[in-house]
C-alpha cells in the first residue's frame, strides 16, 4: 500500500475516523472526498492538456546576447 501504510493501519484508521464522525457523516464525508479528489485531477489533466497546446516563447536564457550590446557599450 502507499506510504508504508499495511492492512491493520488502514483498518485502525477506519475504525477511528468511524468513532470521531460517526456512521451517518463518514458516508458524506467519503463522497466529499471523492468529489475533491476528481476536481483536483481534472484540473490538473486540464492544465497539462493547455500548457501542451500553448507553444514557449523564448525568454532571455535561450538566446544568449553579448553583454556589452545589452547595455550600448562596445570594447
Amino acid at each position: 500500500m502507499p506510504f508504508g501504510l499495511g492492512i491493520p493501519e488502514v483498518v485502525i484508521v477506519g475504525l477511528v475516523a468511524l468513532i470521531i464522525f460517526g456512521p451517518k457523516k463518514l458516508p458524506e464525508m467519503g463522497s466529499s472526498l471523492g468529489k475533491a479528489i476528481r476536481g483536483f485531477k481534472s484540473g490538473i489533466s486540464e492544465d497539462a492538456a493547455s500548457s501542451e497546446k500553448t507553444p514557449e516563447s523564448p525568454d532571455e536564457k535561450s538566446q544568449p546576447q553579448n553583454v556589452a550590446s545589452r547595455t550600448g557599450q562596445e570594447n
